[in-house]
């Protein structure tokens, strides 16, 4: 695989997490309603997912609605579910030919009825994929996604199929959504905002963050790479000390 200037084939971030932010900003600096950036929003969402297949990340998750989301205007909810759903709709076929997975992580019960059924049939029908797995963060929120892992695990110690002093990081890990699956490497938060908004925070603890000014309708191609150019220069220590990781390299 070719990769792009500038970029290191043996330094590829494994999973990266992006918090979408700024559609909203982005249409009103242009004097057009929130949902217009949102739309254009879209179009970054398909050139990030393409260049994520080009350079060989295999584990792409997108914050598309979080669970706070709810609160927002019932118009500008009810826009949002249909472009999420127009969305599916005409990516399925290029995410087939892409040979990308399609994968949730959220409450996706309080989704309405009619974008349930296009996301589950996008999930079934692109299950097979292996090139890249593209999860959509949809309802979702960290700290409830924490809740039910610890729900989990007390019914189990009371059922007594576990004791507490067997639960340790793995065992919560695979209560998580994203069991199965790597932690992010690197998490990307767009729009000018540098928090994490209840996204991640478990999986995130050892991530690498880059935050950029650069709004969501904007970050394109050129902005995903020279991010993915920080990443690759940062020395990733995991607590220990840079003398201990060049011993290891040696």
């Amino acid at each position: 695989m070719t990769q792009p200037v500038g970029i290191d084939p043996e330094r590829i971030p494994q999973h990266v997490a992006i918090v979408m932010d700024g559609n909203g900003r982005w249409a009103r600096q242009r004097k057009k309603p929130r949902l217009y950036g949102h739309k254009i929003g879209a179009d970054s969402v398909r050139e990030i997912v393409e260049t994520s297949c080009e350079i060989g990340i295999q584990y792409l998750t997108l914050y598309a609605f979080s669970s706070e989301n709810w609160r927002r205007p019932q118009q500008e909810v009810s826009g949002l579910m249909t472009i999420l759903k127009n969305y599916l709709v005409s990516e399925l076929g290029r995410m087939e030919k892409n040979k990308i997975r399609l994968n949730c992580i959220g409450d996706t019960s309080k989704l309405p009825e009619n974008v349930r059924k296009v996301l589950n049939n996008s999930i079934e029908k692109t299950a097979d994929n292996d090139r890249l797995v593209l999860n959509l963060a949809l309802s979702y929120g960290s700290k409830d996604e924490l809740c039910m892992a610890a729900r989990a695990l007390a019914e189990k110690c009371m059922a007594g199929e576990l004791s507490p002093e067997q639960i340790n990081p793995e065992l919560v890990s695979t209560h998580l959504y994203t069991h199965g699956q790597p932690d992010p490497d690197l998490l990307i938060r767009t729009g000018g905002e540098s928090r994490l908004s209840n996204f991640l925070l478990w999986q995130a603890s050892y991530a690498e963050i880059y935050f950029t000014p650069v709004m969501w309708p904007e970050f394109r191609r050129a902005v995903f790479l020279a991010a993915i150019q920080e990443f690759q220069r940062r020395e990733r220590r995991f607590g220990k000390t840079s003398e201990q990781m060049e011993a290891e390299v040696s």
